[in-house]
């Protein structure tokens, strides 16, 4: 086949990747249809068909496009930056830079997370594959600090900790709206940080005066839904 034909197909399946990410963003993984890309991209069903197959295979590669884009933005910068806390930090900065940002293929990564977690399967299976490697990334961060951080310290329980903070915040400044989010979640990290320090501990965190989001009752407390058991 000639290059030339080659580099058309790469565009068109770049395309369309770009398109399934801007829509599964929007509707969810598990909405995202070849029928809808053929409506919004202007390529025929068996165009689609030719380019992925199924519906899971468009979605996989939906999956890992996201993961790319997490990991070009958020983890490869940081992994540039000196060992220790420093690198750590600037994980943490990127991360919630793109929580901010609201870019699709970067939150995505993020996103899919509470759509997928109780949907058994490959696309579910790909998914928990590439929160793991960020976790490991994390742990590794920790390990090989230099000497930065106590001898004991546990690199999985921090990039646990890491992602229950960084969960917080997507909760908070995008579905409560509350324009303390960003404040709060610098606190807790400090507070990770602190505990991971070689040194004598520091002052504590500043603590952010309470600010209700929009739309929270003026009560001492919001009665939930319900709750998992």
């Amino acid at each position: 086949m000639p290059t030339s034909t080659l580099a058309k197909g790469e565009r068109t399946r770049r395309a369309i990747i770009d398109h399934a990410v801007a829509t599964a963003y929007r509707v969810g993984l598990g909405r995202l249809t070849i029928g809808d890309l053929a409506a919004g991209t202007g390529l025929s069903k068996s165009g689609l068909y030719a380019h992925f197959g199924s519906k899971e295979a468009l979605q996989l590669a939906v999956l890992d496009e996201a993961a790319a884009r997490f990991t070009a933005a958020v983890v490869r910068p940081a992994l540039q930056a000196p060992r220790g806390e420093t690198r750590l930090r600037a994980l943490f900065d990127r991360w919630v830079a793109c929580g901010r940002s609201r870019d699709p293929g970067v939150c995505l990564f993020v996103k899919a997370a509470t759509e997928l977690d109780e949907q058994p399967g490959a696309v579910r299976d790909r998914l928990a594959e590439l929160h793991r490697a960020l976790i490991s990334t994390i742990e590794t961060i920790v390990r090989n600090a230099d000497g930065a951080f106590r001898p004991d310290a546990d690199g999985y329980q921090l990039a646990a900790d890491v992602y229950g903070v960084m969960l917080s915040f997507y909760l908070a400044h995008r579905l409560l709206q509350d324009p303390a989010a960003e404040r709060r979640t610098r606190v807790a990290f400090e507070t990770l940080l602190a505990a991971l320090s070689r040194g004598p501990s520091p002052d504590p965190p500043t603590v952010v005066a309470r600010v209700r989001p929009r739309g929270l009752p003026p009560t001492e407390s919001a009665t939930t839904t319900g709750s998992c058991s």
